[in-house]
């Protein structure tokens, strides 16, 4: 019923209050001896609210830590930890820590694309992520440039075949394109 609580106060913009709620659940579920499972994912809920926030000091101290449980937990090949490699990354690129998350990223895609496949939203996620650090980075050379245009055209045929044009990945990706041209 909290994570509902929770839930329902970040969707109305009352991070503050979804916060609270968010941490009580924790401590709640750590004194209970709560899967690590349940825990991660209160914590990811506290890092994407404290990120809504604009606290991403915060938020990216929540990032590493669910990554690399993730990582002890389910290993580098586990959907989840992936999927928390796009959120950390994520992370790390709100703070302009370009080249942190495209190691992260250069790392495990790979991973994604052997054990989820390329048609994977998770892979696609990833490969767009990767593509939009290239072309955001200050200090972005004439082939990241050119690398994050064919890294998103590869992506966003992929993506269109896969989810149709209307999907949100699809149209995220398309926007990312024409800002990297």
């Amino acid at each position: 019923a909290m994570n509902v609580l929770g839930r329902g106060l970040f969707e109305v913009k009352q991070y503050e209050d979804a916060i609270s709620v968010y941490e009580a659940e924790l401590a709640m579920r750590r004194r209970l001896g709560s899967s690590e499972h349940n825990i991660l994912v209160v914590q990811s809920s506290l890092a994407t609210t404290y990120q809504s926030l604009g606290r991403r000091e915060q938020a990216l101290s929540f990032r590493q830590d669910i990554y690399s449980k993730c990582l002890s937990l389910h290993g580098e090949e586990h959907q989840n930890t992936l999927y928390e490699a796009n959120n950390l990354a994520i992370s790390l690129f709100a703070l302009e820590r370009f080249g942190e998350g495209k190691s992260i990223l250069r790392k495990m895609m790979p991973v994604a694309r052997r054990t989820l496949g390329d048609d994977s939203i998770v892979t696609l996620t990833m490969r767009k992520l990767y593509a939009r650090a290239l072309y955001e980075d200050t200090g972005a050379t004439v082939d990241d440039l050119s690398e994050a245009v064919t890294t998103l055209e590869e992506t966003e045929r992929t993506a269109r075949r896969v989810m149709g044009g209307a999907h949100p990945l699809v149209c995220g990706i398309g926007k990312n394109l024409r800002e990297a041209r």
